[in-house]
């Protein structure tokens, strides 16, 4: 399984554009990664966002849905706080933007982020509004 964070912070989405692997470099994603054996899928979140970007983030609800990465491999996403940091692109990233919600499309989301970043605006615009 495959955790990503919808990172929210004042009204804003943090997007991570990746540089690798080369199939998805450029394009952008929800930060997170492979869980550990044994790790529950907020720990996995928690880990992945302190190594990837250096932030101590809470995980607060999963984002409804799961979305098939590749054989045997699933995206999961929790929308997060942020609770300390921050946000660098340490691994497997070389930008990083907060995005309003009225600006996420401005990046090339990865494919499938695009269901679980619809809901996260969905809900920035739910407790902004």
């Amino acid at each position: 399984m495959v955790v990503g964070g919808a990172v929210l912070d004042g009204g804003r989405l943090l997007a991570a554009r990746r540089n690798a692997p080369p199939a998805l470099a450029g394009r952008w994603e929800l930060p997170g990664g492979k869980l550990e054996h044994g790790e529950t899928p907020e720990a996995g979140l928690v880990r992945e966002l302190r190594e990837e970007l250096g932030v101590e983030v809470e995980p607060l609800a999963r984002i409804p849905g799961e979305w098939p990465l590749k054989p045997g491999l699933v995206l999961w996403v929790w929308t997060a706080r942020l609770v300390a940091g921050e946000p660098r692109p340490l691994e497997d990233h070389d930008e990083l933007r907060w995005l309003t919600p009225g600006r996420v499309h401005e990046v090339d989301w990865l494919d499938e982020d695009r269901p679980a970043v619809a809901e996260a605006v969905r809900l920035l615009g739910r407790a902004t509004g």
